[in-house]
């Protein structure tokens, strides 16, 4: 249910008042300083203008032209779900959008790579522009201090994302000129994790532990903390990381919501598991994911398809691996698992949305559909773990919350730092994490009680997996861990298509031999795609630009 349309609708109105950049042709995306109706010199007065100002900088930023199909912004889903998510072993997007990043062949040319990088330095100018400005505004100081915080930690935010997924970046804390955004250089990977970290620590003090409903959806003290608890986590630190976590949690105000399902849908919204969400509003500023996700019996695209791969790391219910336990069936092998497979996954002949029955024909998908773009097969698994049977509105615009970062993470992420640091694991700690998040009422899977690290952490890995699926954070996971050059090669298997393969063989759809289908197969180079190409165009502008090794 909505409680807070107020800041939802706030959100809406300064997008259409208050331009902070504007985008144009041939300069570099770093120069992306105001040059709008709205002066600085007039602008920055009253509180009003401020808190104008501050929904502006939390504004996806959704690009135009040639590029409008493309929304990645960090602070919007289509980033997590395509760049994220449908580039590992989780599965795939069906529209070759991000097929670059599976195939091998990722190069500086690479359109996503630009729009990611584009989204997040525009982002970043933002955040420059208000904290050179905001101090001009007379207002209640203690508001000003918390609005600079939450300023700063968006600004970290997308700097820890740049320096992981690009390394040395340019680390620019104020609005630049033309020339001085087309001569900049990289900064050290040390230099702006240093910065981001900094940056987390100070603005932490300043912001609230909770806010009204009114202003639900603004940085919170656990929002900051936990996103400086991933940093700990990518930078193996492991001591800070539990520190941090630690301190998430003495908060007291997070629980791990008893229903697993309503977390993605508009039931869910306002729950206390939720430390960090992506703000949306119905028909005004929604979102395409139901879209995206759903198939073409409801409307959508279809546009993601798991892998079995996935499929398979859900546990049995007696919460051991399908490989260990006696309760699994190869020829119904989507009984007695886990619930949380058919929360998170549409299964053929088994799955049901809005009282139809879910099919999937997966040897027969046509080459072209809709607009006419090739497309890559069906795995004969959809995503089903944000698709709202209660909505009946358009598809395109739906206005659920997109969840950044829950408590189940941070449960699952203090027990990993606990792990790693060498921490003795007791049973205790065990229940206070991983069977807290295993144990929610709407799906009772056996507590865990293993304490060996070793084996723990495949059980752990294994839970983020199943627990965070399609949330945007298993490349994050896989890159941190450094498997990607294991577990991202190799083919990647669609839906049980038959029994065990026979001697015959089978012409018509490709099975492995027990009767999935293959739908993929993927490479990762491993001395080169840990780190993505700093952007072509951006080089072509800024010759001071260095490019990273293997492009």
């Amino acid at each position: 249910m909505k409680k807070s349309c107020v800041s939802k609708y706030i959100f809406v109105v300064a997008f259409l008042s208050f331009s902070v950049v504007i985008l144009t042709g041939c300069d570099s995306l770093l120069n992306k300083y105001p040059l709008d109706s709205l002066s600085n010199s007039t602008f920055w007065k009253t509180e009003g203008d401020a808190l104008l100002a501050l929904t502006g900088v939390y504004q996806q930023n959704k690009l135009t032209g040639t590029n409008a199909k493309q929304s990645f912004d960090l602070w919007n889903q289509d980033a997590y779900l395509r760049l994220f998510e449908a580039t590992t072993d989780n599965g795939f997007e069906k529209d070759n959008g991000v097929t670059d990043f599976n195939n091998g062949d990722l190069a500086a040319s690479y359109q996503p790579v630009m729009d990611l990088w584009t989204t997040t330095y525009i982002k970043i100018t933002k955040c420059n522009n208000f904290l050179e400005n905001i101090d001009n505004v007379e207002m209640d100081v203690n508001k000003l201090e918390e609005m600079k915080a939450e300023v700063k930690t968006i600004r970290a935010y997308d700097y820890f994302w740049l320096a992981f997924l690009w390394s040395d970046v340019p680390l620019v804390t104020k609005v630049l000129t033309v020339d001085e955004a087309n001569s900049v250089f990289r900064d050290s990977r040390e230099n702006v994790i240093k910065f981001v970290i900094e940056e987390l620590q100070s603005a932490i003090p300043n912001l609230p532990v909770t806010r009204p409903d009114k202003d639900y959806g603004r940085i919170t003290k656990g929002a900051a903390l936990a996103i400086l608890g991933r940093v700990f986590l990518a930078e193996k630190r492991w001591e800070d990381a539990k520190n941090v976590y630690k301190q998430v949690i003495d908060l007291g105000v997070y629980s791990i919501d008893a229903r697993f399902s309503n977390l993605f849908i508009e039931k869910g919204e306002n729950s206390k598991e939720f430390l960090l969400v992506s703000k949306r509003m119905p028909d005004i500023y929604g979102n395409s994911i139901l879209l995206s996700c759903l198939g073409f019996t409801w409307g959508g695209y279809h546009h993601y398809s798991p892998y079995n791969e996935l499929v398979e790391d859900f546990e049995c219910i007696d919460g051991l691996p399908v490989k260990e336990s006696p309760l699994f069936d190869p020829e119904k092998p989507y009984e007695n698992r886990d619930p949380r497979l058919l929360k998170t996954i549409f299964v053929d002949n088994i799955s049901v949305f809005k009282n139809i029955l879910y099919i999937a024909h997966p040897d027969s998908s046509p080459n072209v559909y809709q607009d006419q773009l090739t497309r890559r097969q069906w795995s004969g698994y959809m995503v089903r773990k944000f698709c709202d049977e209660d909505y009946n509105g358009n598809l395109n615009v739906y206005g659920c919350d997109f969840p950044m970062i829950r408590y189940a993470e941070v449960l699952l992420s203090y027990l990993e730092a606990n792990i790693e640091s060498g921490t003795p694991i007791t049973q205790n700690l065990l229940d206070e994490t991983i069977n807290r998040v295993r144990g929610r009422e709407e799906i009772k899977m056996p507590p865990v009680t293993e304490t060996n690290p070793d084996k723990l952490t495949t059980i752990l890995r294994r839970e983020r997996r199943v627990e965070l699926a399609w949330e945007g954070l298993r490349l994050f996971d896989l890159f941190r861990w450094r498997t990607a050059h294991i577990l991202l090669k190799g083919r990647f298997h669609g839906m049980k298509i038959c029994s065990k393969k026979d001697a015959s063989g089978y012409t018509k759809v490709p099975v492995n031999t027990d009767g999935y289908y293959f739908c993929e197969e993927t490479f990762f180079r491993e001395n080169v795609d840990y780190l993505w190409p700093i952007p072509q165009a951006e080089r072509d502008v800024n010759k001071n630009l260095t490019q990273n090794s293997g492009y």
